[in-house]
């Protein structure tokens, strides 16, 4: 089968195609035949191996999986011995950041737990966008603190994939938005729902008269001692990703300095598990996926240039032709 694989760690220039041994489902896992596949941040992450520390988790020398791909969308081949929820023929879609990877690839293994049967009405592609971006950001709205209608929510990176679908979920709330990101990107986050934007490059949503009762970060950057300046009595501030220094501050320090007025934490990932919920919002019309642009496989490298420039406004995603 044809897959982008890569054996060293840099830039999206290490990776290339390759014609690979179509993997065998093990009794607890079903063969995928993927149609789609979208990229995150942590694809990045793990190409590049930068910050160092990441490679503890993806492999110290080189990477342990040659292949990267989480977000997948495909159709169930074969299945395992011992599988239950599926059989051949199946539409599914899911987030295998727990475990294989292998998205950029014809097919794919995956643990049935690891998969969702697609809705009907989402096309491969939308679904391939959905799972790990669109979990977290579930996730960061409704585990910390229960949105009540007229809150300020403030979304820092909201113009990439968690950000534009943390928007709508908290418009769906009744949440007051404000969308922290590139002047570029505003058209579309005032058009997903928020009511207020700001360009981090030219102001900073720390130092302003304004606090929330929500702060969702994806690309945290600053001290601790100013997300707390910005949260409201109540208030809640989750981190998603940022820079390493700031990851251990909110990690280590966050529940020293967190009060019951005002909490900080980092959100931890749970694969998978909201997915259903998402589903449902999906279907009531709530959300909707938002796809930057579809890249053919062979076009992977230029994909993954989009995502480490920081220009995608919403997912990237990836169609494959599977044999």
């Amino acid at each position: 089968m044809k897959a982008m694989v890569y054996t060293q760690y840099g830039s999206p220039d290490v990776l290339r195609p390759e014609e690979v041994e179509k993997p065998i489902p093990k009794d607890d896992e079903v063969l995928v035949k993927v149609h789609a596949a979208s990229l995150n941040s942590w694809d990045w992450d793990r190409l590049t191996g930068k910050p160092r520390i990441y490679r503890l988790l993806s492999g110290i020398g080189k990477p342990k999986l040659p292949i990267l791909g989480a977000d997948v969308a495909g159709v169930v081949s074969e299945t395992g011995a011992k599988i239950t929820k599926f059989k051949p023929g199946d539409e599914v879609f899911g987030d295998l950041s727990a475990g294989k990877w292998g998205g950029f690839a014809e097919y794919t293994c995956a643990k049935e737990t690891e998969l969702t049967i697609m809705p009907a009405s989402m096309t491969f592609e939308e679904a391939a966008s959905v799972p790990q971006a669109g979990c977290m950001a579930l996730q960061a709205l409704t585990e910390k603190r229960t949105i009540q209608p007229g809150d300020e929510v403030l979304i820092n990176g909201a113009g990439g994939g968690v950000g534009i679908f943390a928007i709508q979920i908290a418009k769906s709330l009744g949440a007051y938005i404000t969308a922290v990101d590139l002047t570029e990107k505003h058209a579309m986050l005032q058009s997903l729902g928020a009511s207020r934007v700001i360009d981090h490059t030219k102001e900073d949503f720390t130092k302003q008269d304004r606090q929330y009762d929500l702060i969702v970060d994806v690309i945290a950057t600053r001290s601790i001692s100013d997300y707390k300046r910005a949260l409201k009595p109540g208030g809640v501030y989750t981190m998603i990703g940022g820079r390493l220094g700031t990851i251990f501050q909110v990690g280590l320090l966050g529940g020293f300095v967190s009060t019951k007025k005002r909490r900080l934490s980092i959100l931890i990932q749970q694969p998978n598990k909201p997915l259903g919920a998402f589903i449902k919002l999906f279907q009531e019309g709530k959300v909707k996926p938002i796809i930057d642009k579809v890249y053919p496989l062979e076009e992977l490298q230029e994909a993954f240039q989009r995502i480490g420039n920081g220009s995608v406004k919403g997912k990237v995603v990836i169609t494959l032709h599977a044999g």
